[in-house]
């Protein structure tokens, strides 16, 4: 299951190395509710492995676009089962303007257009 969300980045934690083949780093982002601010959503996900260091270039306060899945396990201890969900983050973009950042569209020249093709009698 793939989601994106926007938000803006009020925490960055540092990477936590948790065993010799696993580390993580966390973060979380506000999503403005429209309607009252006083009812936005803080969203916490987790980045993993090598998608730890998409955070580096991201500056607390800033808006960007989170691409994650969402991912739920189940884990047992002594007879108790308990449930849990991480949100993992997969993709970081920057957003400018409050808006998603829309790729550039190259130069054409007058050269770049073909030729007409020449016009044939054929009636479809």
């Amino acid at each position: 299951m793939n989601f994106e969300i926007n938000g803006k980045v009020i925490v960055k934690d540092e990477t936590q190395q948790i065993s010799d083949r696993f580390k993580k780093r966390e973060f979380v982002i506000e999503v403005e509710n429209e309607r009252n601010s006083d009812w936005n959503d803080f969203i916490k996900f987790q980045l993993t492995q090598d998608r730890c260091d998409l955070l580096e270039t991201v500056s607390l306060y800033e808006e960007i676009k989170v691409s994650f899945n969402i991912k739920g396990r189940k884990w047992e201890k002594d007879g108790k089962v308990s449930y849990f969900s991480n949100l993992e983050a997969w993709r970081i973009e920057k957003i400018q303007n409050g808006e998603s950042p829309i790729p550039e569209m190259p130069e054409f020249k007058a050269d770049d257009i073909p030729p007409a093709p020449e016009e044939d009698d054929l009636p479809f």
